[in-house]
């Protein structure tokens, strides 16, 4: 009777989950599916394979690249370098951030740590025109523009992704024997020393975690880049630059799609590799 309550739990679990994954996945099968039809064929067959052809993704992916108002190359360099340069900060000081959190167990570090959990949980939404204005401000005062450059969104980003990465790390920290560091001080190892030479190294899977987390979010965000970038201005990310191909009139849907998939390719393939870090990292720093 148990062996049969199992079966039948067992089946409606997979049902349900290939129901989740279907669904999950059509809006990805729709883009693969119409970059290998022109704009025509879209319109007319945006399901189906009719018109689908190996010729016509070429000639999509040729337009996408070589068209001078979407500067395909060079929306890419400059999504690469806001990711890449957001992602070792907050690798750098969301773990030093946590270490002291943890190791410093006063009323003050509580209450930190939990303005960072707090802060986890209020919409984007809230908060986006005061951003605007506050960057504005502190450019002004600063006589650093905050606004449409790329040190202004990176500073951004290390203040949104913040939350999460001492999350999880702190967690991770949890784990670290304290008599490592105390070994480590009475050898005469200064602070940076046993962060950089003890700690560091053991959050290693942790902060695998939390960067690859954090990088499909800053790789494929679209709004935060719109507010702070602009839509029409200088620096623009891979998502803010496929507006391009979108008019008041006309929507070029085989060169927007086409697009859309490019700029996923990379962070599909990132996690496709280290899913299994990725997972790994999330129980060690959240379970533990």
């Amino acid at each position: 009777m148990k062996t049969k309550m199992k079966t039948s739990s067992f089946i409606i679990i997979m049902v349900l989950a290939i129901i989740v994954a279907v669904y999950t996945l059509m809006p990805f099968f729709l883009v693969v599916i119409n970059v290998f039809k022109s704009a025509n064929g879209i319109v007319a067959d945006p399901i189906g394979t009719t018109g689908a052809s190996f010729s016509q993704l070429l000639t999509n992916l040729s337009n996408v690249v070589n068209n001078t108002n979407f500067s395909f190359w060079y929306a890419f360099g400059t999504s690469a370098l806001i990711t890449i340069v957001s992602l070792v900060l907050l690798a750098l000081f969301g773990g030093m951030a946590a270490w002291v959190i943890c190791r410093n167990k006063t009323k003050w570090s509580t209450a930190i740590y939990m303005v960072f959990i707090a802060s986890m949980i209020i919409p984007f939404q809230v908060v986006m025109l005061p951003l605007i204005s506050t960057f504005r401000d502190v450019g002004s005062f600063v006589g650093i523009s905050m606004l449409q450059s790329i040190p202004g969104i990176v500073f951004a980003y290390c203040g949104f992704g913040g939350a999460m990465t001492v999350f999880i790390l702190t967690g991770m920290v949890k784990t670290v024997p304290y008599d490592l560091e105390e070994a480590a001080s009475i050898d005469g190892c200064s602070y940076e020393g046993i962060y950089f030479r003890i700690i560091f190294p053991l959050l290693k899977p942790s902060i695998v975690t939390v960067t690859i987390l954090n990088g499909m979010w800053i790789w494929n965000d679209y709004l935060l880049p719109s507010l702070m970038l602009g839509q029409n201005g200088r620096v623009k990310t891979l998502p803010v630059a496929v507006q391009a191909f979108v008019g008041s009139y006309v929507k070029q849907w085989d060169l927007i799609l086409t697009a859309a998939l490019l700029a996923m390719l990379p962070m599909i393939i990132i996690f496709l590799i280290a899913q299994k870090q990725i997972m790994s990292g999330m129980v060690e720093g959240a379970v533990k």
